[in-house]
């Protein structure tokens, strides 16, 4: 992990997984499910939470939009793009509003607790599997 990379996960108020990112708990996550089903049980995840509530659903994009009830003012982008047949892949883009343009890693922290979150109603593919697949 360069200083650079240090520096803008703290000092930024903006956070997302991709599947190549440098920091391995920031890097997409494959779940062993379809597109509709993950949405769903992502949708009925957030409902039941207190944290978060569903700004949006654009079933047709895979997207959900969800803003956060407690805390800091949070908007959160979660994409579910179905890559192979039972392999589905979840990202998530987080931004918080603050009087300072950082957060100090609190976008961060939210997209681990959310994956953790997840991690429980889905059934997750390991990395190199996911990777394995791709070859």
């Amino acid at each position: 992990m360069s200083i650079r990379n240090t520096l803008s996960k703290y000092f930024s108020n903006h956070a997302e997984t991709r599947e190549d990112h440098w920091d391995s708990s920031l890097q997409t996550r494959y779940y062993k499910t379809t597109k509709d089903k993950a949405l769903k049980k992502i949708e009925e995840l957030i409902a039941k939470s207190d944290s978060f509530k569903v700004n949006s659903i654009s079933e047709e994009h895979g997207e959900i939009g969800i803003i956060a009830t407690k805390g800091k003012k949070v908007f959160i982008v979660l994409t579910v793009i179905m890559v192979r047949p039972f392999q589905t892949a979840v990202d998530f883009s987080v931004t918080t509003e603050s009087i300072i343009p950082m957060d100090f890693g609190y976008s961060t922290k939210l997209i681990n607790q959310l994956y953790t979150l997840v991690d429980k109603e889905l059934p997750l593919i390991t990395e190199t599997k996911a990777k394995r697949s791709f070859t």
